[in-house]
This record gives structure tokens, sequence and C-alpha cells, in this order.
């Protein structure tokens, strides 16, 4: 693909969503951080649902430290993996408490020293909490990437290097949620919706469908 239609993908991104955000809810930077390790392989509707319950009880390091490992899983134990995150969890709060007087590090080493952090997660709260420009590459952002042959790789960090390097400066802090977004409702996994994709006609992939 070249430089002209990626502009123009995503120009026609920018002007229906000028403001895009995670469909995470939360209300802190910690809140975020949770709610991130706790996606993963796991639905934004799912964790939302968990969350919406456990943070009016407990949204501070010191609070879900509170909790143990046990009492965090009655919270979380309607997502996937719900015992190896509630063990991250509690870790990565005592971390945070003991070495970042409770507060949320904003540095991409200090988050990935985090359990349950890996650069998936960094990535999205450096992100959306800081706004610095990353791209956080998760499924529907490497299947969008790769189908529309935005930006082609054969694993996420082949695909977020390529995305970093052909994004121009002034897409780069939205496109992360552009593109989930994109894959999440329109550019889905099994039968794309070309019909009622803005981007259909720039978009490379060969065996588009015919209907929305």
């Amino acid at each position: 693909m070249n430089k002209q239609k990626r502009i123009e993908i995503l120009t026609r991104f920018r002007d229906s969503n000028p403001n895009p955000d995670t469909e995470l809810e939360y209300s802190s930077t910690f809140e975020l951080l949770i709610a991130v390790i706790l996606s993963a392989q796991a639905t934004d509707k799912g964790v939302n649902k968990a969350t919406s319950k456990l943070f009016p009880d407990a949204n501070t390091p010191g609070a879900i430290l509170a909790l143990g490992v046990d009492g965090l899983k009655d919270y979380i134990n309607s997502i996937g993996l719900y015992n190896s995150k509630a063990e991250n969890i509690i870790k990565t709060c005592a971390i945070l408490v003991r070495d970042y007087h409770g507060e949320v590090p904003e540095d991409r080493e200090a988050l990935e020293s985090l359990p349950g952090v890996g650069r998936k997660t960094a990535n999205v709260v450096l992100n959306t909490a800081f706004g610095w420009p990353t791209i956080a590459v998760d499924t529907h952002i490497f299947r969008v990437a790769n189908r529309t042959k935005f930006a082609p790789g054969k694993n996420v960090r082949a695909v977020e290097d390529k995305l970093e390097k052909v994004i121009p400066k002034e897409f780069k802090t939205d496109a992360h949620h552009w593109f989930i977004l994109h894959g999440r409702y329109t550019c889905i996994a099994r039968k794309p919706r070309c019909g009622s994709c803005l981007i259909e006609d720039l978009c490379e992939y060969p065996h588009k469908t015919s209907d929305d």
C-alpha cells in the first residue's frame, strides 16, 4: 500500500471519529492498568462487567492488596485466566505501593517489569493514560493491518514496527484506537463487513465481501 492511500485511510478514520478512546471503563490510570491486564484474552464488555463491581470497592493498589488473591478472584472470576491474573495483579499492586508510592509509572521499562504487563499492555497505558504515540497491536490491529495491506507483518511486533514507520506523527496517537474499533466492528475476523466499510475502496484485501 502506498503512502497516499495510508494517509487517506487515516484521514477518513479521523473524520469519522476525531476523539477515539478505549472501550474499557476506567476513571484513573491505575484503573486503566488493571482493566488492561484483565483484558488479555477477554472482551472489554466482560472486563467492564467485572470492574464495575471491583472498582467501587477497591480501586487503588493498597485497596486491592487488602483483598488478597482470593478476595480479588471473587470479583474477576467471570474473566478468562482469572487465577493467574489475580496473582499478577496482587504482585503488581505490591510493587506499585513499594516502589512508586502507589502511582502508575510513566515509563515503558518500569511498566513492562510489572507482573502481567507486557509490551502491548504498556503501550495501551502509555497511549491512553499518558498520551504517548504508541501503537499496541492486538488481534484486531494485527488482522486489519495485514488484511488491508496497510502494514503487513508476520507477528505483532513486526506489525507494530511497520505501523510506527508508516503512520505520520499527526495520526499516531489515535491510530491505535481507530484500528481496534475498525477490526472490532467492521473488519471482523470471519466475514469482514466490506459493504459498510468507509475505507473499502482503499483496502487491498483481495476477498472483499459483497454485502454488509
